[in-house]
């Protein structure tokens, strides 16, 4: 009966009751009452209309229906009695009349196919189910057929027919391979809706696969597959190159012959679909055509509905969901490729079976009571109403004086007991029927209380309460609530009375405590029932614990004193990081505190002490910081750097007025730094709870303040303080004050109308705030008139921000007013606001459209405005559509990309800038509005006269030497009319001092030039432009690449030293800085990661190639050092005419003469060599000093050089001693005579065991040569 908070319990008994107009009672949930009280039957659960089964599972046919007493069941099968005791496979449930048909025992499904309707019957009336058409699914089996292979010119249209077998239901078709390999589908070959699989254009590769229809069939989960169809496809041309499979000129590529799009599905131009309301609607068109064709859907006079249309199929089908009655209409499919294009128009007819405006809803009255069964439907074509009760024709029932109908309605005048019955509505037209039963019940029911009687609520001061009474009765009772059992009727102030009895207190004082009654009174008698309300004192935790830093080891105690209702039981508990705190052994807990002995580091953390009791609880958080034993401090105010505030605490409500309160509340701890300012905020819980807003800040040396408040708001305030630091966090929330309510002072702002559709206008306003609602339900009255017609306001009233008014004319103002209205009264007269209903497309286009050509780039336009009311909406600009159709240039290919130019506002002229020179354009002109273009003007046809040219494409400048300069570059990408030369202007320049400039003039083909260099230090700077008829064009710039920097060679390796190397090699043209030559012979750096090779000698032709010409040079043999691209740090030049390098090759030479000098003399000085007694024995290297077997220099001069010596191939071969010979020779042994003289190569290779001279070399060694001189 009360609540506050309400237990679970009362939740389970409240029954609310509902009074509609006919004065219809709603029978309680309660199953006391639902157990005592006389019901007609009511059909709870049955089957589908159409219900299709498995022949393989038992028949099960629902039906479920509940009364009281408790309904009986019987069967019609095709509109006679089924006598289901007479047929041992059919049962029935118990307590149910669900038929059960069992085949397990033999029979057919079959034999059981047909019409049933099910009959729920007690003494009250009869209910009756849907007529259940029941069907045993088929999957019959695809007739065998031989098909002959298909054979298709390439390029012809194709359609392979599946001709699934009927099933029940319709099977699933798809196409594969006779090895179940997926056909795959695009926009040329797909499959249509009735399961053929049309070919728009047959190619050759269709050949590769073989093709068969297959049917999957729901409910046996069977898949059935028809012979496969083999085609044979004749081409001209048998070979399938497949890389121009997708190629844009596959067609032309493979000989097939381009042809304009026909339809292969409809037929004909035009056909005709009807679809049925609520359900799909698909349309399909697939064409043939060479190439294959596009298909574009249109809907003659409006847009395709974007929200329920979608294309299928690769845009062949388009698909509409949920059909409504203005989806009807004549659509049409456009087919093109750029051969041309056809239409075909479907006229759509959108029919309706019966559907509920109106469904009878059970009526359940008190004696002599009127009430009334409505049945209204709607549907295409209109639904007959056929009204029957207990499941006879009404026509044939026993008359009763106290029932009229009238068409869809039943209208019940002093109804009595015996008026009890169950009417079904039975609603129909060709297309289906809609059935409903309803009952009429005649109950006459004294007061009851349907809750527990004398409950105890107990509520906390200044919170809002309600209390229930949920009862019953019939004639339905008036409740009134007293309190101490004496006073008038409580409602009004601070007490309100809801619909279904219950009374609320909005903010609950001391004095709302006592016995509150509530008494429930019919014709019949009366029931009353008490409950007690207790107001108890709110559990408030004045003394918070308070942050704290502690040293290691000391003892902390954080204080946590509350206040509370003596009679409610406390409870306090505290938590740590917000998670329950477990009290060990170095803690202790007590009423008003919590000590912790021995602090360690993993005490650091935030704790909440939770005060409680069984109504209400309270909570405050404190920090705890823990610091090491080092850095404890001595100062405090050391220790306590600045920081935020502590949060303000104990906040108190007094002075408590109509439109104002005084808030007081205790400073936190400022924590080094003054509080500046405090932020007090507000909470309110009807239209944003939970969400808190800032209402006014304060200086930070007051804690006290008035706050001006609005009507009609349940106020809970916080406060935040603020220093220099930051913000503190909010106080914990005051109690709440509901201010008292009025009428609105203000209205909605940003007042718009604004037409969303062509034939609506939508209104819309900020919504107001709760500090601005004043009251309760707050809603607004909206008004709208036409402007200066003084026709009068119409007027709807609106709880959200928006509402539409329909069936506008086009574009029409509108004056619009929106006013606040709440339970106290309405708002001030709101201004008046001018809208406009929706746009609709323009109807006229500008004509006399004229053009003139400024110059080659741009047209001025000038047209005739369109009348305003062929406008239909707000004119935002005139548009011109313009596209480039050609160019005046031969074979050159233009983009046809539609561009707009807009010309904003109510004007005849405009300019239309940034076209291309030489070239063919079309325009069409447009009228905009707010809702789109208007029909195109006739399409107008222009030239632009020669411009000049762009800028000359890829210019490139190149220095092979010193004394040439190469040029070269593509025709310009836009000639914009027809070349006639180019113009070079090049400078020399060395640094700021500049040469005289020299023009040359070019042919339109030539696209090089090479230039002498009459200065080898200077660099030149080239401009290039392109030459029409009107002029030079746009200028290109490049120089001419910077002299080289001379860098010293990078120094070898110790071990290895430099190598003379000489390569053959060749000129690259394709680099921007010019290559440098190079000599015959280079001394460069050998790096060590390379091993030592030897480097081929080649020779390569490069071959110039330009847009307009092809030119051969003949091959350039030039001489290039070889190095790793990484030993390359600056541009390179032609080395071999310079000075230096002239001279260091010169001293080169002469080194070498001196060197092979001395070596000759030295070898006339030298004695002999001893020989080896046994010449075919190897030199043994393991022991080079034996005076049998070895050989020595007798003098120091003649030993070999210390490192390593060179080949002439750049092979490194390094000593392995200082008085050992490496030889290089093809085999045979070294050999002396006897008196010493060489006679032989060294060929001698050294090995640890023994030497064998099987390893050879293609160049002498220059030290063998020397040798063999002497």
């Amino acid at each position: 009966m009360a609540r506050q908070p309400p237990p679970p319990s009362v939740h389970a008994a409240i029954l609310l009751f509902l009074l509609s107009l006919s004065g219809a009672i709603k029978i309680p949930m309660d199953p006391s009452i639902q157990n005592e009280l006389s019901q007609p039957p009511t059909i709870t659960k049955q089957s589908v209309k159409d219900h299709i089964v498995d022949p393989r599972d038992n028949i099960l046919i629902e039906c479920e229906a509940k009364g009281n007493p408790a309904p009986s069941f019987h069967w019609t099968r095709n509109s006679r009695f089924f006598n289901i005791a007479k047929d041992p496979r059919v049962s029935m449930r118990r307590k149910s009349g669900t038929l059960v048909i069992d085949f397990r025992s033999g029979g057919r499904p079959e034999e059981y196919e047909g019409e049933y309707q099910c009959f729920a019957r007690n003494k009250f009336g009869t209910a009756l189910s849907n007529r259940i058409r029941l069907q045993v699914s088929k999957s019959p089996l695809w007739p065998k057929e031989n098909l002959d292979p298909v054979v298709v010119q390439e390029g012809a249209p194709l359609t392979l027919q599946c001709n699934p077998p009927p099933g029940l239901p319709s099977p699933v078709i798809f196409w594969m391979s006779s090895s179940m390999e997926p056909i795959t589908q695009d926009k040329r070959v797909s499959q249509g809706h009735n399961g053929d699989l049309y070919f728009s254009n047959v190619m050759l590769q269709d050949m590769q696969t073989d093709y068969s229809c297959n049917a999957r069939f729901h409910f046996t989960h069977t898949i059935q597959q028809k012979n496969a169809f083999t085609l044979k496809v004749l081409t001209n041309n048998p070979y399938n190159d497949s890389s121009l499979r997708n190629h844009p000129d596959m067609y032309s590529a493979r000989g097939v012959a381009e042809r304009t799009p026909s339809f292969m599905y409809p037929q004909g131009t035009a056909s005709s679909q009807m679809v049925l309301r609520g359900t799909d609607l698909l349309l399909e068109c697939i064409a043939s055509g060479v190439p294959t064709p596009d298909i574009a859907w249109y809907k003659k006079g409006g847009d395709l509905p974007s929200d329920k249309a979608k294309f299928e199929n690769f845009n062949k089908a388009l698909r509409i969901t949920n059909v409504s009655e203005e989806d009807s209409g004549e659509y049409f499919c456009l087919a093109s490729n750029k051969m041309g294009s056809i239409r075909h128009t479907i006229s759509v007819r959108v029919k309706a079976a019966p559907y509920w405006l109106d469904e009878p809803k059970n009526l359940i009255l008190a004696p002599g009571e009127d009430g009334r069964l409505v049945c209204r439907a709607n549907g295409n074509p209109k639904p007959t109403v056929q009204w029957m009760v207990n499941g006879e024709p009404l026509q044939s029932a026993p008359p009763n004086p106290n029932r009229e109908v009238a068409g869809d309605t039943i209208i019940f005048r002093d109804t009595q007991i015996s008026s009890r019955a169950v009417y079904q509505c039975n609603t129909s037209n060709e297309h289906g029927y809609l059935l409903a039963n309803a009952f009429v019940s005649v109950l006459d029911v004294p007061p009851r209380m349907l809750s527990p009687r004398n409950q105890l609520i107990r509520v906390i001061l200044y919170n809002r309460t309600r209390l229930d009474c949920p009862f019953f009765g019939s004639p339905i009772p008036t409740l009134r609530w007293f309190k101490n059992g004496q006073g008038s009727n409580l409602d009004g102030g601070n007490y309100h009375v809801y619909e279904n009895g219950s009374l609320e207190i909005k903010m609950i004082r001391k004095e709302d405590q006592g016995i509150y009654t509530c008494v429930a009174t019919n014709i019949l008698g009366k029931a009353e029932n008490q409950v007690r309300l207790e107001v108890k004192d709110p559990t408030r935790i004045y003394r918070m614990p308070e942050d704290q830093v502690a040293k290691r080891g000391t003892t902390v105690q954080l204080e946590c004193r509350v206040k509370h209702d003596p009679s409610l039981k406390l409870m306090v508990s505290w938590l740590k990081d917000d998670e329950p705190l477990y009290i060990g052994n170095r803690m202790k807990k007590e009423d008003d505190s919590l000590t912790i002995f021995g602090v360690a580091e993993r005490d650091q953390g935030s704790y909440t002490c939770v005060a409680s009791t069984e109504l209400d609880q309270d909570l405050a958080k404190a920090y705890l910081t823990v610091l090491a034993d080092q850095a404890t401090p001595t100062n405090r105010l050391a220790a306590l750097p600045k920081g935020r505030p502590d949060r303000p605490r104990d906040l108190e409500l007094t002075d408590l007025a109509e439109r104002s309160v005084r808030l007081t509340w205790i400073p936190g701890d400022d924590n080094n730094s003054p509080i500046t300012d405090y932020v007090v905020q507000f909470e309110e819980d009807q239209f944003q709870p939970g969400v808190w807003h800032d209402h006014s800040k304060f200086p930070g040396s007051v804690n006290s303040a008035i706050l001006q408040l609005s009507p009609y708001v349940n106020y809970q305030f916080r406060v935040i303080a603020i220093n220099e630091v930051g913000s503190s966090h909010p106080s914990l929330p005051s109690e709440r004050y509901r201010t008292s309510g009025a009428p609105p002072e203000s209205n909605p702002a940003d007042v718009k109308g604004e037409g969303t559709r062509k034939n609506n206008m939508e209104i819309t306003w900020t919504p107001m705030n709760a500090t601005s609602a004043f009251g309760p339900n707050l809603r607004y009255i909206v008004k709208w008139r036409r402007r200066e017609t003084r026709e009068t306001w119409n007027n709807a009233t609106v709880w959200g921000s928006r509402y539409v008014v329909g069936q506008t004319p086009v574009y029409v103002p509108y004056e619009i007013r929106v006013q606040a209205e709440n339970d106290f009264g309405k708002g001030p007269e709101p201004d008046t606001v001018i809208g406009y209903s929706g746009e609709d497309y323009p109807r006229a286009a500008p004509t006399d459209v004229k053009i003139r050509v400024l110059n080659s780039t741009a047209i001025s336009l000038q047209w005739n405005r369109v009348y305003p009311d062929t406008v239909q909406g707000q004119l935002r600009e005139y548009r011109a559509y313009y596209w480039r159709e050609s160019s005046l240039l031969k074979n050159l290919w233009v983009s046809q990309k539609r561009q707009q130019a807009s010309f904003p506002g109510d004007r005849p002229r405009g300019v239309v800038s940034r076209l291309f020179p030489y070239s063919n354009y079309k325009l069409e002109m447009v009228v905009v509005n707010g809702r789109g273009d208007g029909p195109r003007s006739e399409t107008k046809e222009f030239t632009t006269p020669e411009g000049v040219p762009s800028a000359p494409r890829r210019f490139r400048v190149r220095q092979p030497n010193l004394e040439t300069i190469n040029l070269e570059w593509d025709h310009p990408e836009h000639p914009n009319g027809i070349l006639i030369g180019y113009t070079l202007k090049y400078v020399a320049f060395n640094g700021t001092k500049l040469g005289k400039q020299i023009v040359e003039n070019f042919s339109p083909n030539q696209t090089k030039f090479t230039m002498q260099r009459a200065d080898p230090v200077s660099r030149y700077r080239f401009t290039l432009s392109a030459r029409t008829q009107v002029g030079s064009g746009e200028a290109v710039t490049e120089e001419s690449p910077a002299p080289p920097n001379e860098a010293t060679p990078t120094a070898a390796p110790p071990t290895l030293p430099p190598t003379t190397v000489s390569v053959t090699g060749v000129v690259s043209s394709t680099d921007a800085t010019a290559t440098a030559a190079t000599t015959e012979a280079t001394t460069v750096p050998t790096i060590p990661s390379v091993a030592p090779t030897t480097m081929a000698t080649t020779t390569v032709a490069t071959t110039t190639t330009t847009a307009a010409t092809t030119m051969e040079r003949p091959p350039t043999t030039t001489s290039e050092t070889k190095m790793p691209e990484s030993a390359y740090t600056n541009n390179q030049a032609d080395i071999a005419t310079q000075g230096w390098f002239i001279g260091l090759m010169c001293a080169i030479a002469l080194l070498v003469l001196i060197l092979l000098i001395v070596c000759f003399i030295k070898r006339s000085r030298g004695g002999k060599y001893p020989v080896r007694e046994k010449k075919d024995v190897p030199l043994g290297p393991e022991d080079p000093k034996e005076e049998d077997g070895s050989f020595d220099y007798s003098d120091e001069d003649n030993k070999p050089l210390q490192g390593s010596q060179t080949s002439l191939d750049g092979t490194i071969k390094q000593q392995e001693s200082d008085d050992s010979l490496v030889d290089y020779g093809e085999g045979g042994e070294g050999q002396f005579n006897e008196d010493g003289s060489f006679i032989g190569q060294y060929t001698v290779k050294k090995d640890k065991e023994e030497t064998e001279g099987n390893e050879s070399s293609e160049a002498t060694s220059p030290v063998n040569a020397i040798y063999s001189l002497a």
